[in-house]
């Protein structure tokens, strides 16, 4: 069970930068090592909404070889919640703390978690990606990953939509066909031409 230090009761009884208690955002929650999936399962029996997206990784041994699904984000867990659950996500087995700037909880913006979501329910490879932050952004114009912004990047064998979740600095990739992406610059500068 998690013992609360003073800052974290702090935390709790601060408003989380919500003007409503009832009020729910996606934050980020540290974990044990490899225990993102038990904590997942802690939040839903806890009646939280949890985020943990896994990537089956293939792993070779001598004899064999075996895919096993690790977690996108190692370490971390995201979880929906207001205020009123605080107590409830940092009692939970397993969670470590809840991500936080300035002393008090950051909320994950919903866009980045509804485009991870996209990746995921697309069923194409997905793959843990050194962070990007810089670089021509695009967007995704027609498929199950229509409406999607992120960075290209090509590898040898195919094009990689790169989505990042900016406080964390960790980034996911996601093959992509190349013509259903168009540059958000160039939409800009459409955008501007027709004002």
């Amino acid at each position: 069970m998690h013992q609360w230090d003073s800052h974290e009761r702090k935390l709790c009884s601060n408003s989380l930068g919500m003007t409503n208690s009832s009020s729910e955002n996606w934050y980020a929650t540290t974990v044990r090592p490899q225990h993102e999936v038990t904590v997942a399962n802690w939040f839903k029996e806890r009646g939280l909404q949890p985020f943990s997206p896994m990537y089956p990784l293939t792993r070779q041994w001598s004899d064999r070889k075996k895919t096993i699904q690790q977690p996108l984000f190692a370490g971390y867990v995201f979880c929906r919640f207001s205020r009123n659950d605080c107590a409830k996500v940092l009692n939970t087995p397993g969670v470590r703390s809840i991500i936080s700037f300035g002393g008090r909880p950051a909320a994950v913006p919903d866009s980045e978690i509804e485009h991870l979501a996209a990746m995921v329910d697309s069923g194409r490879r997905l793959q843990p990606w050194p962070y990007i932050d810089q670089g021509e952004q695009i967007r995704i114009e027609r498929g199950p990953l229509k409406g999607i912004t992120g960075f290209v990047v090509d590898t040898r064998d195919e094009s990689r939509l790169v989505v990042s979740v900016t406080f964390l600095k960790r980034s996911v990739s996601v093959s992509v066909d190349r013509d259903s992406l168009i540059p958000l610059r160039g939409q800009l500068r459409t955008h501007l031409a027709h004002t």
